[in-house]
């Protein structure tokens, strides 16, 4: 039995960890071609070893130029890419009123500039050949103010409205854009920030989530979205913002 994303050629940046390094593995067991692009290139290269068809490739998504030859190379190997996941993220606690200009672009380059470019050229080679699915990685604080993460949800909110205008303008070249805002997950981005959100609320972390989401989410929990949204089950979704948060926005307290 074929996978749903048998023979599709799937790039992923920030696939090296967390995330992308989930759904790198679970593309990789639907069939895909799976291309782990990351900063990290040792991190990339490992993940990619342990697939069935995988690739690493060192991209720089705040760098124009990375990213376009990420995209180039990957046409001219495969000659096409189908599915793009905008997924290198990253993320520090802070109060605004501490953040220097500096610090507040060094997430908002990543987190929103990135995926722009990622976008951008993925859009334009899958518009040359018929078409394919972006997923752009939002989150739910892209939806709602948090104290500590002011640049983080900035950019997040921006990844959300990237994800709509992206969708209207390529529709007709047969390119879906949508994003997955997931909760707070159990990766070593959340696990880093816990002390800070901490020492801020003054309770344990673990209780907001448990009031909030019940329990910890984990990469899994996200992936199944992620596979759903690469493949034509999802054929007539895009420009939507899919929510994976286990009831956290749905309550007042």
């Amino acid at each position: 039995m074929t996978g749903l994303l048998q023979d599709k050629v799937a790039v992923i940046t920030g696939g090296g960890r967390g995330i992308g390094l989930a759904i790198a593995e679970a593309y990789d067991r639907e069939g895909a071609i799976v291309i782990v692009s990351d900063i990290d290139g040792d991190a990339a290269e490992t993940v990619a070893k342990g697939l069935s068809r995988g690739e690493a490739v060192v991209c720089d998504v705040r760098d124009e130029a990375s990213v376009q030859a990420l995209i180039d190379g990957i046409v001219a190997r495969h000659g096409r890419v189908d599915i793009a996941v905008a997924n290198a993220g990253v993320g520090r606690p802070m109060p605004l009123a501490e953040m220097s200009l500096a610090e507040w672009r060094k997430v908002t380059s990543v987190n929103l500039d990135g995926v722009f470019l990622t976008i951008r050229f993925a859009a334009l080679a899958m518009a040359a050949t018929g078409g394919g699915s972006i997923i752009g990685m939002a989150s739910i604080t892209g939806l709602k103010g948090s104290a500590l993460i002011g640049d983080y949800a900035a950019a997040k909110a921006g990844v959300i409205n990237l994800c709509k205008t992206a969708a209207v303008e390529f529709r007709d070249h047969g390119v879906r854009v949508n994003a997955m805002c997931p909760t707070f997950l159990d990766t070593v981005l959340v696990q880093e920030a816990i002390p800070t959100f901490e020492a801020a609320l003054g309770v344990p972390f673990d209780a907001v989530i448990a009031q909030k989401q019940g329990r910890m989410g984990t990469v899994e929990d996200v992936v199944p979205l992620a596979v759903f949204l690469a493949s034509e089950r999802s054929r007539f979704s895009t420009g939507s913002s899919f929510i994976v948060d286990n009831g956290w926005l749905a309550s007042l307290v």
